[in-house]
């Protein structure tokens, strides 16, 4: 899954995300997801995900 549907991306599981300093290396971190911050129910880019460690970005992979 690519983490463009909110209903996907739930607290808790593991995802990789994409920083806002990584977008144009499109290097992925990896992490546990804590809140969800995008609102609506769809994003092209992906849902934008606090993960545990504080780390911001937008999910481009559920693992």
């Amino acid at each position: 899954m690519n983490g463009q549907n909110r209903a996907d991306v739930t607290p808790g599981i593991k995802v990789a995300v994409i920083l806002k300093k990584d977008q144009r290396s499109g290097t992925k971190t990896e992490g546990v997801v804590k809140d969800l911050l995008t609102n609506s129910s769809f994003h092209p880019h992906g849902i934008k995900v606090r993960l545990e460690d504080g780390q911001v970005g937008r999910v481009c992979e559920i693992l």
